[in-house]
């Protein structure tokens, strides 16, 4: 979606908040207020947290320091890109929501959000600092989250026809 795209939407949004402002109950006056804050804070955190990503990559790329296949390099690099990445996530889940796409709370995209944070986690862990049973409960977590993801998904998908 280019930029073009994005701030038609948005404006779309708005000026259909604007529409129904009066016919919204006063809870849903504050739902709304509610995600456009969150949307604007999280827009603040991915800003900042894309910034900081680039004070460190960009020395490394300049000084001729950016070694991928170093475990530690790789493990910061990517840590930084997955956080962006989470932060992302947890902006569109909210655009999505203002957008009255879907309702308040999406188990999906929750699911979505908290596999990406448990893959961030192997990513930066150090797996000789950390215990065996932390990797297995961390195992765990993933294969029981992902198994609800794969049974969500599954369960809005219509069957298909013979």
């Amino acid at each position: 979606m280019n930029a073009n795209q994005t701030d038609h939407k948005a404006r779309e949004l708005f000026d259909e908040t604007r529409r129904y402002w009066r016919l919204m109950s006063v809870y849903e006056r504050f739902e709304e207020l509610v995600v456009y804050a969150l949307s604007f804070v999280i827009a603040i955190v991915v800003v900042i947290a894309l910034y900081q990503l680039f004070q460190r990559v960009i020395p490394l790329v300049v000084g001729g320091g950016l070694d991928p296949l170093d475990h530690a390099v790789f493990q910061q690099l990517f840590g930084a890109i997955f956080t962006v990445l989470i932060a992302l996530e947890f902006k569109h889940s909210i655009i999505r929501t203002a957008m009255r796409r879907d309702s308040i709370v999406q188990v999906r995209t929750v699911l979505l959000i908290a596999l990406l944070a448990i893959s961030r986690k192997f990513v930066i862990l150090d797996l000789e600092a950390t215990s065996s049973s932390m990797v297995a409960a961390l195992s765990g977590t993933t294969v029981g989250l992902g198994a609800v993801y794969w049974l969500l998904s599954r369960s809005e998908t219509p069957p298909r026809q013979p």
